[in-house]
């Protein structure tokens, strides 16, 4: 991991990006509001968790150990998004 100024800015993209698909979502199914800002907040929490994790490593003296950490929390990061995406999906394709 290169900066944890940079870690945070991705995840806060992330959220910014899924925040304005919520937006998008509502603006054409305003019937869905009330699932789509339930969303909005798992995402939210999802940020303060992410947040939390990532300027708190498990073995910080250990270079090795930090560095597999960053590795898999990158990991854990994109495939919680990815599950958030497809949730608002999911959402969008019901009646």
């Amino acid at each position: 991991m290169a900066n944890l100024r940079i870690l945070e800015k991705e995840i806060d993209y992330r959220l910014e990006e899924f925040v304005f698909d919520c937006e998008m979502a509502i603006s054409f199914q305003p019937s869905k509001e009330e699932a789509v800002v339930g969303l909005m907040e798992k995402a939210v929490d999802l940020r303060n968790v992410l947040y939390v994790k990532a300027n708190n490593p498990t073995e910080p003296k250990n270079a090795s150990l930090v560095k597999k950490y960053y590795a898999a929390f990158r990991r854990d990061m994109v495939s919680s998004f990815t599950s958030l995406f497809n949730e608002l999906s999911e959402v969008n394709a019901a009646n």
